[in-house]
């Protein structure tokens, strides 16, 4: 669980604009994968199984 904790902080460091280039939907992109993780994870707590894994892609 620390280990989620620190990865999902670790995202945060993405937002420097000097280090990384990237638009606002690019950002958007970023947080709604993120969210559909957290929701699957959520409901497999709940007892449904259902849903594939994917890859996250940018482009």
């Amino acid at each position: 669980m620390n280990r989620a904790i620190k990865d999902v902080r670790l995202i945060g460091n993405l937002a420097n604009r000097s280090a990384y280039e990237y638009t606002d939907e690019d950002a958007k992109k970023i947080f709604r994968a993120l969210q559909k993780e957290l929701d699957a994870a959520k409901s497999r707590f709940s007892g449904d199984t259902g849903g594939k894994d994917s890859e996250f892609r940018l482009d």
